[in-house]
């Protein structure tokens, strides 16, 4: 019989008490009320500094109440308002089951775990999706609630609710309704929805309305319903294209989730002769692992006592009545066949836990029913905290349950064969699903589950979903190929290197300049294949890579939005590049998130080649910016936005595009919101780029025998400027210098001193350089003075902020613009000319101005261009306009608003226009 259906309400944050399960033979600390949602409070006697979870004030006096599953710490007078639910509930109360994306552990200090809320003092996990901080030993407990960033078939839909996720806020932290502090940085408090980024109090968050309408941002977010994704057989990283090495810092073993560590962090090994500590396993599956949890029990308890702490240490929240304790010898534990030495033993008699010769280790097990009440959920409704209740016996099929929940949910006049009972397990790192028989009894079913982990059972659930024909279409970016072939010679290639299968495997865009192709893949198992098979895989000498990429569906982007494409170099910037992708995935959609070191720009730019709408913002140096224009340019005529803007999040040395745009000398940790919110306010400007041509007459240096021809021409692309001689010398020598050791050139500070360095070790060189080459000016030929470098400059910033071109005015000349179609060359002549220039005392020799440039070089000479130099052969250098102009966005000017200053500041209007010429000047 069904007892009949309820739902639960809410963002996946707490239920109410009376909807949480009972926990057995606890005991309980609210006198009168109702209990918070599945907490276990008792009294304690505090022995040091205590807070809060509920208040976050202190806790004073000598006595607290502490949930013995979860460690929520509570004044007495807190107990009754207590609304954040217990961690052993907290798989119930999932709305949309999605696994996290975890990296390699690592250390984060003034973090919470969100399972046992106590500090991370060692290794944890942090998911790179959303902001779940766990231990190594918690992370098994940790459920599937994740942020769900695309469609994938199950539970999607379009109208996304608060994801909210408690702790780890900043103390500064101001609740969004009553205004007051709910930020700590002692306890686990305080609530954020992970997609608008409001906070609240625990208290206040549950009136908030369940609609999510993305925030200040909701313009910049890809939104998840209009993003698609098959990913059954593929790791989240991958999923996401983070690199699994990024912010590995410690080599620790497979084993680290949660084996042998147990809870050595929790609990030692007790010198106390009235206690013992004792191993505990869940089931067949942690013997075979040897994960297991320690607890620490007086030797007088009583076996009710002891099962209740071992449930307690699985944040099990049953009945302790309805499990028992088997033993484990150590001879059993080291034995190749554990478990079916296991099951030979399950049915005998089991005596006191406390014996004479007490056993090492002891394994939970759940006591036979006959019948019970399990929940069921219609996939459906999209809303994965509504279920039916059900009472299933001995003689309970899937079929018998269908049949029995279809017309509680409306549905008796379908027929049972359009659906099926899909069991869910909901773990932290992977969401598996798997259709269950129809004959298969349900009981047996349970019985099986709770053997394998009785931790599985409580994180498990079934859906029924209605039979539907599924399609399977994964998209795979493959680069590194040979360029400039046809789709039938990439074809073949791949046919050749991946043994695909073309009757699942299609190539569905092919960049022949770039050499990459995008494969559409119809089943899981074969794209998993080609993806692990590229990376091992070398064509040419060249080795492929491959990049997992969704599908963008932009008839669902809302009319007004304009998303955000986010290219992240994480080497540049001291490697400040990695803690910005971890900050933007977490403000945006983490699928318009993109690493440069992953596959370059053009996954990314093929992700949004159907968004009608977009910006691009490039985190990195003046040479990652070249990059991704470079790459917009070569891909604009597939682009159906051809024209995006672009946002500079200066990460490099010099940095003179971004300071000539407003954004700054070089990022130094501003917070990653404002950033955003600047670029969504920022002006359009329009930039001019050129193309350098460069034709060298006689072979290069280092000829073997001098049998070889000469260098066919190349082209390269520029945006800021172009030197010839010392400067480019410079810029050489350093080049060199960070080959020979990258690792230290990990620090702004650091590469500006090995500048200085190599220009003291210059300052005596003396290069004739007029004397090495001719320059043609729009046809002209222009006499050079003496000079040791020529420099052809687009923007009004060079050698990290120096105005080479100068301020003064000058009659021969049309004062510079980046828009003008102009570039102004200027000469220095050495090395203190140029310290002079760095320091303001001086300007360059201008020299000329216009839109085409032939360059005669009459011996080897050191060139760069835009920070990228190389010795050119002698020849012809040809500069001209490349193309249409870039749109660039260019920092407001708009006085920014101080949201955190509580005091009124009263600003003299005379002065502004100074202070804002101050300002534009040191930037």
């Amino acid at each position: 019989m069904a007892d009949g259906a309820r739902s639960l309400r809410g963002g996946g944050g707490g239920g109410s008490p009376a909807s949480s399960p009972v926990l057995g033979g606890r005991s309980r600390a609210a006198a009168g009320g109702s209990s918070p949602p599945g907490h276990a409070f008792r009294r304690v006697t505090l022995t040091k500094p205590t807070f809060c979870h509920y208040c976050t004030d202190f806790i004073w006096g000598l006595a607290g109440y502490q949930c013995e599953v979860c460690n929520f710490m509570s004044h007495e007078k807190c107990l009754k308002n207590v609304k954040i639910p217990c961690s052993c509930i907290a798989p119930s109360l999932v709305r949309v089951p999605v696994a996290h994306c975890f990296g390699p552990p690592g250390h984060y200090k003034r973090k919470f775990c969100t399972v046992c809320r106590k500090s991370l003092e060692s290794l944890a996990f942090r998911c790179e999706v959303c902001e779940l901080h766990v231990h190594t030993d918690c992370i098994l407990f940790a459920c599937s609630d994740c942020r769900q960033c695309h469609q994938d078939g199950h539970l999607d839909h379009d109208t996304y609710h608060h994801h909210w996720r408690e702790g780890n806020l900043s103390s500064s932290a101001r609740c969004e309704f009553c205004k007051k502090t709910c930020g700590s940085s002692e306890v686990l408090s305080g609530m954020r929805c992970e997609w608008c980024g409001i906070l609240a109090h625990a208290a206040c968050y549950v009136i908030v309305t369940p609609e999510c309408t993305f925030g200040r941002l909701r313009n910049m977010i890809l939104p998840p319903n209009c993003v698609q994704l098959f990913s059954r057989n593929f790791s989240k990283l991958h999923c996401f294209r983070i690199s699994e090495n990024l912010q590995t810092e410690t080599d620790e073993d497979d084993d680290i989730d949660g084996s042998t560590q147990g809870s050595a962090k929790d609990i030692q090994i007790s010198t106390d002769s009235s206690k013992q500590t004792l191993k505990i396993f869940d089931g067949n599956d942690a013997v075979k692992r040897n994960q297991f949890r320690l607890i620490s029990v007086p030797r007088i308890a009583k076996n009710e006592e002891v099962v209740e702490a071992a449930l307690r240490a699985y944040y099990i929240n049953d009945d302790q009545q309805e499990y028992e304790l088997q033993t484990f010898t150590q001879q059993v534990l080291l034995s190749d066949d554990v478990i079916n030495r296991n099951d030979a033993a399950e049915d005998s008699n089991l005596g006191s836990v406390f014996r004479e010769s007490v056993p090492e280790a002891w394994i939970i097990r759940a006591k036979p029913k006959d019948e019970e009440v399990i929940r069921i959920y219609p996939a459906w409704l999209k809303v994965g905290m509504a279920y039916v209740s059900l009472r299933v016996n001995k003689d309970s099929t899937v079929q018998t349950v269908m049949k029995e929940v279809l017309p509680l949910l409306g549905r008796q006049m379908e027929c049972l064969q359009n659906f099926k009972l899909v069991e869910v397990l909901m773990g932290s790192k992977q969401v598996q699903r798997m259709v269950l028989d129809n004959q298969e009894l349900i009981l047996n079913r349970l019985k099986d589950i709770r053997k394998t982990s009785i931790r599985q059972m409580n994180q498990t659930r079934f859906y029924i979903v209605e039979n539907s024909k599924s399609i399977v279409q994964v998209n795979l970016f493959v680069g590194g190929l040979p360029p400039q072939l046809s789709p039938e010679e990439y074809t073949n290639i791949l046919k050749e290197e991946l043994a695909i299968k073309t009757n699942v495997v299609s190539v569905s865009h092919v960049y022949q300049a770039q050499g990459a192709v995008v494969l559409q893949i119809s089943c899981f198992s074969e794209a998993e294949r080609i993806y692990m098979l590229v990376k091992d895989t070398v064509v040419n000498d060249k080795p492929l890579y491959a990049v997992v990429i969704p599908t963008v569906m932009a008839s669902k982007i809302p009319q007004n939005s304009c998303p955000l494409l986010v290219f992240v170099n994480p080497k540049s910037g001291g490697l400040k590049g990695r803690d910005l992708l971890y900050s933007f995935r977490k403000l945006l959609n983490p699928h318009q998130v993109f690493e440069l070191t992953n596959g370059g720009p053009l996954p990314g730019f093929h992700t949004f080649s159907k968004v009608p709408s977009f910006r691009v913002l490039v985190c990195g140096g003046d040479g990652t910016v070249g990059w991704v224009l470079g790459a917009l340019e070569e891909i604009r005529h597939k682009l159906v936005c051809s024209e995006p803007s672009v946002a500079i999040l200066p990460l490099g040395t010099g940095n003179d595009l971004g300071r000539v745009l407003r954004w700054g000398a070089g990022y130094s940790g501003e917070d990653p919101y404002s950033i955003l919110v600047s670029v969504d306010e920022a002006d359009d400007v329009l930039m001019d780029r050129w193309t350098i041509l460069l034709d060298a007459e006689e072979p290069a240096e280092g000829a073997e025998n001098g049998i070889v021809e000469p260098e066919p021409p190349k082209i390269v692309q520029m945006n800021n400027y172009c030197g010839l001689g010392i400067d480019a010398e410079l810029s050489l020598d350093f080049h060199h210098a960070r080959e020979e050791e990258p690792g230290k050139f990990n620090s702004r500070f650091h590469n500006k001193g090995v500048y200085v360095k190599v220009g003291l070790q210059k300052i005596s060189h003396t290069r004739n350089l007029h004397k090495d080459i001719k320059l043609q000016v729009d046809q002209h030929e222009v006499e050079l003075p003496s000079i040791e470098g020529l420099i052809f400059i687009n923007i009004p910033s060079w050698g990290s902020g120096a105005d080479l071109w100068g301020s003064e005015s000058d009659n021969r000349f049309e004062k510079p613009r980046i828009d003008d179609g102009l570039l102004e060359v200027v000469g220095v002549t050495g090395v203190v000319h140029m310290g002079q220039v760095q320091g303001g005392f001086r300007s360059g020799i201008r020299i000329a101005q216009g839109s085409y440039f032939r360059v005669t070089l009459l011996k080897p000479i050191p060139v760069q261009v835009d920070g990228e130099p190389w010795i050119q052969a002698p020849g012809q250098i040809i500069i001209s306009a490349a193309g249409p102009k870039v749109h660039m966005l260019k920092k407001s000017k708009q006085k920014q608003k101080k949201t955190g200053s509580l005091k009124e500041v009263k600003v003299d209007k005379t002065n502004c226009h100074i202070f804002e010429e101050m300002s534009a000047t040191l930037e």
